[in-house]
């Protein structure tokens, strides 16, 4: 288990570039399995829940060819169905959440797909039944082997197009349903679809590769079954939410970044929502400039109430970024209301702020009251565990602004969605080291 020792309290300067995007990735890998041929992606993050899933598709048997760093060619013309009844799909697919993502393309182009119950981030319950509720409405039939956590979705004949109404404006459960549907009889309409930047992405590659796909960026999708897709090129996004991590860290290290080649069209409400917090960045072309913050202040609502920041599906702000911006609020001038309404797991790491000298109050589960120093009080460094993705992120903010050398074990967590971290932040003036 690799552990980072960071020593805090230095100053950062100069660029960094944002990562192909994580949760889009993880997405538009998929689609290689509906067509036979090549489909070149570029801007893929090197990063172990990614390569989690290539290596996944290759023991499918799609083909796989690494062009350039960040650039692959997938071609699945000899897709070995059989794998999925193995032993060791059982084992490797149940370390991944992402591996949900293969069932509507395999689904949709070979008639079955089984997947075990996948793993990923402690954050709570996070349920798939948006997924199978969406294949049985396009004529599939679930089966589930309660023994080993088996799900599987099995279909005679083509899928038949239908109408759905979501119970939940789920992004993976939006993105497989879609999936599925590009090659089934006749419209399927999808309502309180999602609408993430990243499951516009997909609809856009689905629809490069001839898919009949309308109302893409709404909650209302219409997709007219066609009979097979081709390939195509497609290029990820910047990672939003590591976009987000970099503002945040420049404002707790009180350092001046540059954030390169941000896709501003596609972050929505996050620049804002970082601004309440008081933090100044500007938008230059497509970079994000953030000069050195000597302090920052929450605004309150008109009202003069607590400032309450809430994720919400898109366009509301994403739940991945609620982590880091209640740990940039620890060393603001005010106080803010975190509202985490989606997982209710994820605030529990609080108690390792609190361990640093955070004055937070953890009011339940989901929600949790921050009251910031104003940089009157540093954080102590102390050592402490990852226990999710945005979490640990969170945690090495806060190791990077604290007095004295921290340790955070269990970083693999971090390397589940962050490229290279200790090098990117030693480029720019971190002392940071992975033992």
């Amino acid at each position: 288990m690799g552990t980072f020792k960071i020593e805090g309290g230095i100053r950062l300067k100069g660029e960094i570039t944002p990562q192909g995007a994580k949760n889009e990735a993880l997405q538009v890998l998929c689609p290689a399995l509906l067509t036979s041929e090549k489909v070149r992606i570029t801007n893929v993050p090197d990063i172990i829940d990614v390569n989690k899933l290539i290596v996944l598709l290759g023991n499918l048997g799609v083909k796989i060819k690494k062009n350039a760093p960040g650039d692959y060619t997938f071609q699945a013309d000899e897709v070995n169905i059989d794998y999925l009844k193995t032993e060791a799909f059982k084992k490797e697919g149940g370390s991944l959440r992402g591996s949900i993502m293969i069932v509507g393309p395999l689904l949709a182009r070979f008639g079955c797909g089984y997947i075990p119950k996948p793993g990923g981030d402690k954050i709570g319950r996070r349920r798939l039944d948006t997924h199978f509720e969406g294949f049985i409405n396009l004529g599939a039939k679930f089966r589930y082997e309660r023994e080993d956590h088996f799900y599987g979705v099995e279909c005679e004949g083509k899928l038949k197009g239908a109408y759905m109404l979501l119970d939940e404006a789920s992004v993976t459960g939006t993105a497989n349903i879609v999936m599925a549907a590009v090659l089934a009889e006749g419209t399927t309409t999808i309502y309180n679809a999602a609408c993430e930047p990243y499951l516009q992405q997909l609809c856009k590659m689905l629809n490069s590769m001839g898919a009949k796909i309308s109302g893409v960026g709404s909650n209302l999708l219409t997709i007219e079954g066609v009979d097979s897709l081709g390939g195509c090129e497609h290029k990820i996004l910047p990672d939003m939410i590591e976009i987000g991590s970099w503002i945040g860290l420049a404002a707790m290290t009180r350092s001046e970044i540059t954030i390169k080649n941000v896709s501003w069209e596609n972050l929505g409400i996050i620049p804002n929502t970082f601004r309440k917090l008081g933090i100044t960045l500007e938008k230059r072309g497509d970079d994000i400039y953030i000069p050195t913050h000597e302090n920052y202040e929450i605004k309150t609502d008109i009202d003069g109430s607590i400032l309450t920041i809430a994720d919400a599906p898109w366009p509301g702000l994403t739940p991945d970024l609620l982590s880091i911006i209640l740990v940039v609020a620890t060393q603001a001038k005010g106080d803010v209301l975190i509202h985490q309404k989606m997982f209710e797991s994820r605030l529990f790491f609080v108690d390792k702020l609190i361990d640093m000298g955070a004055k937070i109050m953890l009011c339940d589960p989901h929600r949790a009251v921050i009251m910031g120093h104003n940089f009157e009080s540093q954080l102590k460094a102390t050592t402490m565990s990852s226990p999710d993705i945005r979490a640990g992120i969170s945690l090495l903010i806060a190791a990077l602004t604290a007095k004295g050398t921290s340790t955070i074990q269990n970083i693999e967590q971090i390397d589940r969605g962050y490229e290279r971290i200790d090098e990117r932040l030693r480029a720019i003036g971190a002392n940071i080291v992975r033992v």
